[in-house]
């Protein structure tokens, strides 16, 4: 829930962490001289857009320019920095489930975090944000920041396993068509934006995937120490969402390239059928093209028989043409 007056200063989400699993929220007139205890965490959610929330980032967050400017920046791609004073930046993109939008077109979430301070801002709504507020008021959220980060990282990667499963499941659906049916025509479109969507998203998922791994080496203090074998699974999942989506473009190569390779043979016995039609009409067309020349001598042009004679011929052609085409293995 966002409180009222949050909404005038570009804060979509403030709560303290009560290091228990739960939190409460506080409005923005609260964060000026807020104690926190020592088992206590703050976590600020802003809309980058609003000027209020680019203005207290600047004057107000304690953080220094070099830190705002990048948390500003108008696009960025995923990334960690690591900071002075055990504090770090960390730049992540999710799938973009919003109404209306490509869900490769991926949202990004910008964090400044330390041992006891969340910063994150977003420019579009995040799924997994809400979902981590469920949790938090459920009492089963993030106990400390580093839970925390870790998860809106599993949530985000989450979405991507819907995605590459969609696009996997389409592509199957090509495939089985075009086992059962030769005369079948995948849809390029379709053909088109399947590999569109796993490039777009191959994009930002391989730096995100080292970034999971640039956090494990980096060593925050912060950091507990059971986290490790959940940061280490994240890497590992998008391990396997990048090498599916690997094959997913190979298969959809394989695909276009059967559909271009069935075209290929249908054209190439068309073609190979209009040659031997014509092989067989060719000499009949060049006989009968003589014989209706209006020029004196032509043969049998004045005996009863000529007609019959023709076709005799014509039809002693076409017998040796079939005859010769079957020895030579054309029919």
């Amino acid at each position: 829930m966002i409180e009222p007056d949050n909404l005038q200063w570009g804060l979509v989400h403030a709560f303290v962490l009560d290091g228990r699993g739960g939190a409460r929220g506080i409005a923005r007139a609260e964060l000026d001289g807020l104690q926190l205890r020592a088992e206590e965490s703050l976590w600020l959610h802003w809309d980058r857009s609003h000027p209020q929330a680019q203005a207290w980032l600047r004057s107000q967050s304690g953080l220094d320019e070099f830190s705002c400017n990048l948390l500003l920046e108008e696009n960025t791609r995923p990334r960690v920095l690591a900071l002075p004073a055990d504090e770090l930046l960390l730049f992540l993109r999710g799938v973009n489930l919003n109404p209306g939008a490509e869900p490769e077109d991926m949202v990004s979430v910008r964090i400044f975090a330390n041992a006891q301070r969340v910063i994150s801002l977003r420019l579009r709504p995040l799924r997994a944000t809400e979902e981590l507020i469920a949790k938090l008021q459920k009492g089963q959220g993030p106990k400390s920041p580093a839970e925390l980060i870790l998860f809106l990282a599993e949530n985000l990667t989450d979405r991507v396993d819907t995605l590459v499963s969609e696009l996997s499941e389409q592509l199957d659906e090509q495939e089985e068509r075009l086992d059962s049916n030769e005369r079948y025509l995948p849809d390029h479109s379709l053909m088109l934006q399947i590999r569109r969507r796993a490039a777009g998203l191959r994009r930002f998922l391989a730096p995100q995937r080292d970034i999971y791994a640039q956090l494990l080496r980096n060593g925050f203090s912060w950091f507990a120490a059971s986290d490790t074998s959940y940061w280490n699974e994240l890497h590992n999942r998008l391990t396997r969402y990048l090498e599916e989506l690997e094959l997913v473009r190979e298969r959809v190569g394989l695909v276009m390239e059967s559909e271009h390779r069935r075209m290929s043979e249908h054209m190439g016995r068309t073609m190979y059928w209009l040659g031997i039609i014509t092989g067989f009409f060719l000499p009949i067309s060049c006989i009968t093209g003589l014989l209706g020349i209006n020029v004196g001598g032509i043969p049998g042009a004045d005996s009863t028989y000529g007609f019959l004679i023709a076709c005799v011929l014509i039809g002693a052609i076409v017998t040796f043409q079939w005859w010769l085409f079957r020895r030579l293995r054309w029919l």
